[in-house]
């Protein structure tokens, strides 16, 4: 593993996403009656660019507690979820076994269970990450070669995440942060409730309240990553772009004060405030 992969910060942030998971799938409701109802935690574009999946294999790398990725098993994709935490793993699992909704979750550091994926021959049809993923990243470049490493030939990756000229500005609007930034931004409150404070931004069935006045003990350290870092990652890794996106509004995420809700669980930047990316897509494919 590359001497830059900070697994020292990826132990302090499973720690922090181990306390903050409970808090965040105390406020969904019965996730498992959800499933089983035929509901769907996905959005349009992470869709449109990962195409039809019946049939196809798929690794969802950064999975969390799996509500994606088991929404992308019920479309009938081969899945597997992978994620640091235990605590979101664990619950994955019994996500899984309730819904009735087949998906194998592995529990790894993703920077570690890419190299041994790759040793031991497994390849996917389709990988993605969604959502609030690649700040946790440490290397970029072992991280773009680790994806290439597990697709088949032919098979694509597909990211959708939140841009990094909306994470420049903290909760108020003011511009705090640098657009990237090679050194790891250290938070001492650690990974907070932010599921609590979204309204109904990021839960797709049912709200209930939950924990309250979550406080984290465990401080977390993430990463500015700026767009064409992320691009020319995978370049390097011998990927090949097919589509690159922006998008002037924000999946479930509303972080500023009074964002412009829209339907679909939409947000743009308040009134006043020109349009700012916030979010971005890539989809990117192993030739041969």
């Amino acid at each position: 593993m590359s001497e830059s992969v900070r697994t020292d910060l990826h132990e302090a942030n499973r720690l922090s996403w181990n306390a903050a998971t409970v808090a965040h799938n105390s406020h969904k409701g019965d996730q498992a009656a959800f499933l089983r109802g035929g509901g769907s935690t996905l959005f349009p574009e992470e869709l449109e660019l990962l195409g039809p999946l019946a049939g196809r294999t798929l690794v969802h790398l950064q999975c969390n507690a799996g509500q994606d990725t088991l929404s992308l098993a019920r479309l009938g994709a081969v899945a597997t979820g992978v994620d640091i935490s235990d605590e979101a793993i664990d619950f994955a699992r019994r996500l899984s076994a309730e819904s009735g909704v087949p998906a194998t979750f592995e529990r790894a550091d993703v920077y570690a269970w890419l190299a041994e994926a790759a040793r031991g021959g497994r390849r996917f049809d389709l990988a993605f990450s969604s959502y609030g993923a690649v700040c946790w990243l440490t290397d970029l470049d072992a991280w773009a070669r680790g994806i290439a490493g597990i697709l088949a030939p032919g098979g694509r990756f597909v990211l959708v995440e939140f841009h990094p000229a909306a994470t420049m500005y903290d909760e108020d609007l003011r511009l705090r942060f640098p657009y990237s930034s090679r050194e790891p931004i250290e938070t001492e409150e650690g990974v907070g409730d932010y599921v609590a404070v979204s309204g109904d931004g990021l839960i797709a069935g049912e709200r209930t309240e939950g924990v309250k006045d979550f406080h984290n003990p465990h401080r977390s350290y993430d990463f500015q990553w700026g767009v064409a870092e992320i691009v020319q990652a995978l370049i390097g890794a011998g990927l090949r772009i097919e589509v690159l996106r922006e998008w002037m509004y924000s999946n479930g995420w509303a972080p500023f004060p009074g964002m412009r809700a829209e339907p679909g669980r939409r947000f743009r930047m308040p009134e006043g405030y020109p349009d700012l990316p916030l979010m971005y897509g890539v989809s990117v494919r192993r030739d041969g």
